[in-house]
């Protein structure tokens, strides 16, 4: 029958050094302990200068121990990430598609509203409003100038009646069906409208050219005051339109006449509002008022 392994390491000394260095490490271990334990009970403040010292030294260990437990604990998150990657980049490159969609159909919305907001001012701030339409079409290469409003003689718009924009005057109906009208734009040559500067209130005269340009005209004969980049509004003289809307801004001088260009161009305005025909108020003298009777004289009236 073999001999039972004998717990003891025998001659082998480096198993002897490790028993009895478990055995010490143990007995230190139990005394440090049981130190601590009455410490704690007889001397509170000690203990807590001691555990906040050891919790010091300690202090680096913890944090690697704790940074290694989460990093293993987040391995299988890490993992799925990655193989859940590709999809989530095509759910986010779908994202911004239609994000950038919507930015786009946002801002077209903000300009609109923009636009209708001018428009909406021009017409609570002036009584002379007929109707509010929108130009439908406008002619680009013709001779004459014309454009096409969605509104007629059922909604009150009569030839001879002002059109503007937000931007500026656009033009008078020459002529209007049921539910539309042809506008005769301000660039065509049979317009003629009667304007001024609006720095120093210089009058001149604005007459289409045709091409889509206006011909400005001084009024008083000899040097052409205008010079680029001036703004001319209609002077509401000989009634028709309105004074202020503004008309033109001059692009070039030649010789006696200013070449500008509309303000308010039909082929990008839609709204528009039809006015009715402004009527000049002429202020005419009344008749003199009856000289009073002399203070001094009144008492003497009856006196021969």
């Amino acid at each position: 029958m073999a001999r039972p392994p004998s717990r003891r390491p025998g001659h082998n000394r480096k198993a002897q050094y490790g028993l009895f260095a478990s055995y010490v490490v143990a007995v230190s271990g139990a005394a440090i302990g049981l130190l601590m334990i009455v410490v704690a009970m007889f001397d509170p403040t000690g203990f807590a200068v001691i555990r906040a010292g050891v919790a010091e030294i300690t202090r680096p260990v913890s944090a690697g121990l704790k940074s290694m437990v989460s990093g293993v604990g987040t391995v299988d998150e890490r993992i799925a990430a990655y193989w859940r990657a590709g999809s989530q980049n095509i759910m986010l490159r779908r994202q911004v598609d239609a994000d950038r969609t919507r930015i786009i159909a946002a801002t077209a919305i903000a300009q609109e509203n923009a636009r209708l907001k001018k428009l909406l001012k021009l017409v609570e701030d002036d009584g002379s409003e007929v109707v509010t339409a929108r130009l439908i079409s406008s002619s680009a290469s013709s001779a004459r100038r014309f454009a096409r409003l969605n509104a007629g003689r059922a909604q009150g718009a009569m030839p001879g009646m002002p059109v503007r924009a937000p931007e500026g005057l656009i033009g008078r109906i020459h002529i209007a069906s049921p539910n539309t009208a042809d506008v005769l734009l301000l660039t065509d040559p049979n317009n003629i409208v009667p304007v001024r500067r609006a720095a120093d209130n210089i009058p001149a005269i604005s007459t289409g050219m045709g091409d889509g340009s206006l011909e400005i005209r001084a009024l008083s004969a000899g040097h052409n005051p205008f010079h680029p980049g001036d703004i001319v509004v209609t002077s509401g003289i000989g009634g028709l339109y309105q004074p202020n809307i503004p008309v033109a801004v001059i692009v070039r001088v030649e010789g006696e006449i200013a070449v500008g260009v509309p303000l308010a161009n039909p082929a990008r305005v839609e709204a528009v509002v039809v006015e009715r025909p402004f009527e000049q108020t002429v202020t005419r003298p009344g008749p003199a008022p009856a000289p009073l009777p002399d203070a001094g004289n009144s008492g003497n009236a009856g006196v021969p």
